[in-house]
């Protein structure tokens, strides 16, 4: 049996550079030395032990020296060192001198300090000889009436250890801590009872519960915790006990602790699916959000909120509860904010959408008056996004939503206002008694637009949708009002060099009699300003917008106008008011062409823009009724088709998400009837405690694929040749931010090989948590060794080193065995995930990393390419299947994923089918990856290389 095999439960950092003491000095120091160096003398003993050597002459000095002393330090060390030392003879027997030991902590048990007392019961859980326990038990039982609740409590905790090792020593152990658990009043041990109990003897538990099971409520939490787990594994493994305990379980959603409250809801879930039970349970995770503080414990409760609607049966009553869900908004937190919007538009149904709506708007408001936050901005855009699914999935609310909204048009943050007016356009399309309002909200809102992309987008709908000769001249009155006086050549360089007065410029009279609050009068003169901020300050939005040299709006705006110009002369049949107006359109076309060309705008325009309303103005000239039906028709089909395809889409996906939930039941399908079923076929069930802890403790059980190739096997790496003198080989599970490094060393010599060590050494994000301990490894022996590296972010890091170790009896210097690199995949960190154009564009924008993947490949079609490089890299595709669907010989697609250290990894795929090459030509193109960290784009970039040349037909 070797060192690593022997049990332990005691883990002890060592410094390695130190030289170890010879026994003689130990020897001489625990003999002579005073209480410190004696201490430190058994420091160090222990840690010799722990390193594999034996010091049996150490054993007798310990027990004379040592052990009748009544420092605390020392007895703390001693525990530790009589739990490390080798108790038995080569043979199995025990050890003669361990008698002592065990008298020792007879005392020790009867010790007036209730530390000692307490702590030598700890110590005596982690013994496994039942010859040194048997002499100790009447001591044990003893301390379980000691009037000191430290010294109970270990005394539950020692029984329990020993029943559950050598029954024989105490048969009567369940008796026994049941009537301690029924006249004990400390909370902490009866919980300690109460789990034996659960563990021990199942029916003793359920009587005393059934007792007490009024009184729960008073009881402590750590007790309460308890209880709800045993009420779950009962009614887990016979249901048939539910209704004794479902009441109880009621009661324990009313606790104080939010801990019991969250396991109570959890099993009150598990044991059953009536809409009463799970609309408690709702209502009880709905408390927790709310009143917990901790943005992780609100995160985690959302998501068993979101479990518990993809259940068909249960999401009808969540759907009442949708109002309450909301409150969860109050959080200052965005993620939460965005979890529980998503959560509650789910959820959201005929019944319920008014009164989600008016709860958005009066947030939507309230985001208004809200001092500027960085994330005030992207809340009022996820409640937009929200209003218009709400908008879109009933359109009754259309009406009640839009006047609030267009509001936010002359928002200072464009990407709200943007995502206002993509809705404005969604609706204005599709409800055609909505277009009146639209309409007339948008040219009250049209003059305070900030943001020239949104002034773009207003000016395109103003143009496609104003169909009344009312409508129309307004729009021509705005347009005239944000651009200022015309021609705008003239007047700017008049301007400039001071032949315009300001009195002119301004609207007002040149002096402005006004009242006082005394009732005097006072003369404010339109002098008074001076004329370098005036300019500034009223110069018109739209000719702000062209001196800054930004003509795409202007091009923008040749469309408009053609396209009313066009709606106006089919509307009036004057010919006299038709060239005046076109006319009119005309001469603001031209004012602007003009200033393009001129020197005063920061840029000038460029041809494009030119060519655009160069254009606009032949088509007005001319009039053609071809020209009539491509501007006022064609356009509108257009982003009805586009709208159409997108709504295509959204219900294609829904379908998809409701049929993964819905349970397809086959009509040969056994019907299981509870009443029926076999104990054994009930615990085929996941017990929901084991998994929660499997999941802490970062073994959770993933579903092994049907291919042997992605097992378990698939990940070990083989570290030394077959021939070396020590083999290994390491099985790499990565957790979620840890790697966890299991490594079997085997000794191919004959050789006994001591102080066996394994050295590694990190390259990249990762860092090695603890240093593995050295072995003592038998000839052919073999032992396992873990090892923990910390992963900090996503990039391929290597992992290297090599194991040394010395030969028993040789005199010659350390041996060294260099290890293979472990290189660590990035593919272990990364998923898929969805975002939006705009989203995309902006990261694209930001992101300062690129990495351009030349393709090389042997595929010969470019969809299988593209599906490809997303399984080998697991990003998703943005763009749409439509876009992608049918053959040019071209393609160009988005991807993204985000690692779980929430980096953002983007990608454009460029390929193209050389097709003068031939159809056996492979893919030709480029990937551009960009990412935050260089790391991160190089990694991919990598991965991608890999992949590609893996390829095989």
């Amino acid at each position: 049996m070797t060192a690593a095999e022997n049990v332990c439960y005691t883990l002890i950092n060592v410094p390695m550079d130190s030289e170890p003491p010879s026994e003689i000095s130990l020897k001489n120091d625990l003999e002579k030395g005073d209480v410190k160096l004696k201490t430190e003398a058994l420091k160090k003993v222990i840690i010799m032990i722990l390193n594999g050597e034996k010091l049996p002459g150490l054993l007798m000095t310990i027990i004379r020296f040592v052990l009748p002393l009544q420092d605390h330090t020392i007895k703390k060390l001693l525990l530790v060192f009589w739990e490390i030392v080798p108790k038995t003879t080569p043979d199995g027997r025990l050890l003669q001198e361990m008698i002592l030991v065990c008298d020792a902590y007879r005392k020790d048990l009867q010790h007036p300090n209730e530390f000692i007392r307490g702590s030598t019961l700890r110590f005596l859980c982690k013994l496994k000889e039942a010859e040194l326990l048997e002499p100790l038990m009447p001591a044990i039982r003893a301390c379980l009436e000691h009037r000191h609740s430290y010294v109970r409590r270990n005394a539950v905790l020692a029984i329990y250890t020993i029943y559950r090792n050598f029954e024989h020593l105490i048969p009567d152990a369940p008796e026994l801590i049941h009537d301690f658990l029924v006249n004990e009043k400390d909370a902490s041990c009866k919980r300690n009872a109460f789990m034996m109990l659960i563990h021990a003897d199942q029916d003793r538990a359920l009587d005393y519960l059934s007792t007490c099971i009024d009184q729960v409520q008073t009881f402590g939490d750590i007790l309460q915790l308890v209880i709800v787990e045993l009420i779950y594994k009962v009614c887990h493994a016979n249901p048939s006990e539910r209704a004794r305990f479902i009441r109880c379980i009621y009661n324990l959603l009313q606790s104080s602790s939010p801990a019991v409250k969250y396991e109570a809801a959890g099993t009150l879930v598990t044991l059953s699916s009536a809409p009463t039970a799970i609309k408690a349970a709702a209502q009880c995770y709905i408390d927790l959000i709310i009143k917990e503080s901790d943005n992780n414990v609100k995160l985690i409760v959302l998501d068993r909120l979101v479990e518990l609607k993809e259940h068909p049966s249960h999401e009808r009553v969540l759907q009442d509860l949708v109002m309450d869900i909301l409150r969860v908004l109050s959080t200052p937190d965005l993620e939460v904010r965005k979890k529980t919007l998503q959560l509650a538009l789910d959820l959201v149904s005929s019944r319920n959408v008014e009164e989600l709506v008016i709860v958005l708007k009066k947030e939507v408001i309230k985001t208004n008056n809200v001092t500027e936050h960085e994330d005030t901005d992207k809340y009022r855009q996820l409640l937009v996004r929200t209003l218009h699914s709400c908008s879109v999935r009933f359109p009754d609310m259309a009406a009640n939503v839009i006047p609030v909204l267009m509001e936010f048009l002359s928002d200072n943050n464009e990407a709200a206002a943007a995502d206002v007016l993509e809705f404005v356009r969604e609706a204005i399309q599709r409800f055609d008694n909505l277009r009146p309002l639209i309409v007339e909200k948008m040219l009250e809102v049209f003059h305070a637009i900030k943001s020239v992309k949104i002034y773009r987008g207003a000016l395109w709908i103003l143009g496609e949708y104003c169909s009344t000769k009312e409508d129309i001249q307004s729009v021509m009155t705005e347009v005239r009002r944000s651009l200022g006086e015309i021609p705008i050549v003239e007047s700017e360089i008049k301007k400039e060099t001071g032949e315009l007065k300001p009195e002119e410029e301004v609207s007002v009279g040149p002096a402005q009699k006004l009242v006082t609050e005394m009732g005097t009068y006072a003369t404010q003169s339109a002098l008074s300003s001076s004329r370098p901020a005036k300019k500034e300050e009223d110069r018109p939005p739209l000719r702000g917008f062209l001196l800054d040299g930004d003509f795409f709006v202007a091009a923008s705006l040749a469309t408009t106008l053609t396209k009313i110009a066009l709606r106006y002369v089919s509307l009036v049949q004057e010919k006299k008011k038709q060239n005046s107006f076109i006319a009119e359109a005309m001469l603001l076309m031209a004012t602007i062409l003009h200033l393009g060309k001129s020197s005063l705008p920061k840029k000038p325009i460029t041809d494009d823009d030119v060519d655009r309303i160069s254009l606009c103005l032949k088509v007005l000239s001319e009039c053609s009724p071809l020209m009539n039906d491509i501007f006022n028709k064609e356009c509108r089909q257009s982003l009805s088709h586009m709208l159409s395809a997108k709504l295509e889409e959204e219900k294609l996906s829904q379908k998809k998400e409701s049929e993964k939930r819905n349970v397809t039941v086959q009509p040969d399908d056994p019907i299981s009837f509870m009443q029926l079923t076999a104990k054994n076929e009930m615990s085929s069930k996941e017990d929901q405690f084991q998994l929660s802890l499997l999941a802490a403790m970062g073994n959770t059980q993933r579903k092994e694929a049907a291919d042997p190739l992605a097992s378990k096997l698939n990940k070990v790496t083989q570290l030394t040749g077959f021939s070396d003198p020590v083999y290994a080989e390491a099985y790499v599970h990565v957790n979620q931010y840890d790697i966890v490094l299991d490594v079997l060393v085997v000794n191919q010599t004959s050789d006994t090989l001591q102080n066996c060590t394994l050295e590694l050494a990190t390259l990249g994000d990762l860092k090695l948590v603890e240093k593995p301990s050295p072995l003592t490894l038998a000839p052919h022996d073999f032992a396992n060794i873990k090892a923990n590296v910390k992963v900090a972010s996503t990039e391929n890091g290597i992992i290297f080193g090599n194991i040394v170790y010395d030969v028993s009896g040789a005199a010659s210097d350390r041996n060294c065995v260099v290890l293979s690199d472990i290189h660590i995949d990035i593919m272990d960190y990364i998923q898929p995930a969805s975002c939006t154009d705009a989203e995309f564009r902006q990261m694209w924008a930001e992101f300062e990393w690129e990495n351009k993947v030349t393709v090389n490949t042997n595929i010969i079609d470019l969809n299988e390419y593209l599906q490809h490089i997303l399984k080998s890299t697991n990003m998703k595709c943005l763009t749409p299947e439509k876009a992608l669907s049918g053959y040019c010989g071209f393609m160009a697609a988005n991807l993204y994923a985000r690692s779980i250290f929430g980096e953002d990894a983007l990608a454009n795929v460029s390929i193209e089918k050389p097709i003068h090459l031939g159809p056996e030509a492979p893919v030709t193109g480029h990937i551009r990856i960009r990412a935050k960290s260089q790391g991160m784009a190089l990694s991919l970039g990598d991965k991608i290389n890999l992949s590609q040349k893996k390829t095989s037909l």
